[in-house]
């Protein structure tokens, strides 16, 4: 029942331009709170593609690739500056006038916050990698269309600035936290899925398209994020003591603390937080700066994208069966741990009523990232881990009528503010159970390789 009513929603969210499906709505209430949910959200739309070739309609992907790939570069410009062609929006809706039909995106400009989307081009490199695995379709990938929008994804991505670390800078809400949660900077998720678009993006070119300096430039840049995440980001219980004893104002190239991070930045809650077995990567790193909170999405792309190292990953899901009822609870799966609260809240979000603590992206419990959750436990070996978070999603979502997100410290409350029929909270438990259950559909997932970063 469950996966029959998660189907039907995803069938009702179907998006058509011109009479063709295109994408698929945020969510299908009938009176959501939010009037852009009925737009195609350019991250939500990632577990409804791979539902939609898991199940023979690649054509749909393809149609949702060729759609976005025509809107970018049409983002709003401030005068003096240049527009980006490798910018793809956070979300497009079609507009009906009459008997016509146009495509309207939106690069941030009407969001909350007026944040410009970091992370869409990256999804769409995925999707692109994706739909070709899938269908085999590497002349269309090496027409001149879609190797023009590769490159110009990776003059944007690849842009030298003024940094000092392989990593990429972004502003808070850019990414799936669209929301001001002190997530400027060096964020995780961004740095997985960035290692994810390079990897994606050399394996697509060296097939068709690739001259042999991008592709060594790739490898270079891919080794280098890779070593870059697994020494600054990881901690484990060995590393969490070198930072204790961290010294700072250490001056030269042959320093320990190479980012002068202060032990007196070790949060209380950290004490007791990892044993022996247990290790996970931060949330965010920088100079004079570790963000200790567990960001659930990047530590799991890490682990299906291969950044993090075997062991790594073994460490993170020993995390997640160490703090299960913190990090799974009745809803899994959390998004971030420990919320923020406070006086600390207020400063860090601006007071924002919808990132109240144990709410939202505050803290709160997102159905769509079981698929990612379970990608990870089935890549890792853990089937017990992934059979667990299933069954607890197939008791409460499709009678809870598919909520966004839930509420609380172990996710018992539906979201104060989430919308109901939800489409990725539907597709993303497709996504899980028929990874769990079919070992073909990893697939998507498992060929994340790449021999120069694997042995690093």
């Amino acid at each position: 029942m469950p996966m029959t009513s998660a189907y039907d929603l995803l069938n009702s969210a179907l998006i058509h331009y011109r009479g063709q499906p295109v994408g698929t709505s945020a969510s299908v209430d009938p009176s959501p709170a939010a009037v852009n949910y009925h737009e195609c959200f350019i991250r939500d739309f990632v577990p409804s593609a791979l539902v939609l070739l898991m199940n023979g309609e690649a054509h749909v992907v393809r149609n949702f690739l060729v759609t976005v790939m025509q809107l970018r570069g049409q983002q709003p410009v401030l005068e003096g500056h240049k527009r980006s062609m490798g910018l793809m929006p956070a979300s497009f809706r079609v507009v009906r006038e009459g008997d016509e039909e146009r495509l309207q995106a939106d690069f941030g400009e009407r969001a909350i916050g007026r944040v410009v989307p970091v992370d869409s081009a990256m999804w769409w490199m995925f999707l692109l990698r994706a739909y070709v695995i899938t269908t085999d379709d590497w002349e269309w990938v090496g027409s001149e269309e879609v190797q023009t929008c590769i490159r110009q994804i990776l003059d944007l991505y690849l842009r030298e600035n003024f940094e000092m670390s392989p990593a990429l800078l972004v502003p808070d809400g850019s990414f799936m936290i669209d929301r001001r949660l002190d997530v400027y900077g060096y964020p995780l998720e961004i740095q997985a899925l960035y290692y994810g678009t390079l990897l994606s993006a050399h394996e697509l070119l060296t097939r068709v398209g690739g001259t042999p300096a991008t592709l060594d430039n790739l490898a270079v840049r891919i080794k280098a994020l890779r070593q870059y995440v697994c020494v600054h980001y990881w901690v484990d219980r060995d590393r969490l003591n070198e930072i204790h004893r961290f010294r700072g104002e250490e001056f030269g190239l042959d320093v320990a603390n190479v980012l002068n991070v202060y032990p007196e930045s070790i949060p209380e809650w950290m004490d007791g937080w990892l044993d022996a077995r247990c290790g996970y990567l931060v949330g965010n790193q920088g100079p004079g700066r570790v963000d200790f909170r567990f960001f659930t999405q990047g530590n799991l792309l890490a682990i299906l994208f291969g950044l993090a190292t075997s062991g790594e990953a073994q460490g993170i899901m020993n995390l997640f069966e160490r703090h299960w009822d913190l990090l799974m609870g009745e809803m899994p799966v959390k998004i971030a741990y420990p919320a923020v609260i406070g006086k600390e809240w207020q400063m860090v979000t601006g007071s924002d009523p919808k990132n109240v603590p144990w709410s939202y992206h505050n803290g709160g419990n997102w159905p769509v990232l079981i698929w990612p959750y379970v990608g990870a436990a089935m890549r890792t070996g853990r089937t017990d881990l992934a059979e667990w978070a299933l069954q607890l999603m197939k008791e409460r979502l499709h009678p809870d009528n598919w909520p966004e997100y839930y509420d609380g410290k172990r996710g018992g409350l539906i979201g104060r503010r989430a919308n109901f029929h939800q489409t990725w909270s539907a597709t993303g438990l497709i996504v899980a159970h028929e990874i769990f259950e079919n070992p073909a559909n990893r697939v998507l997932f498992e060929r994340f390789t790449f021999q120069a970063a694997a042995s690093s």
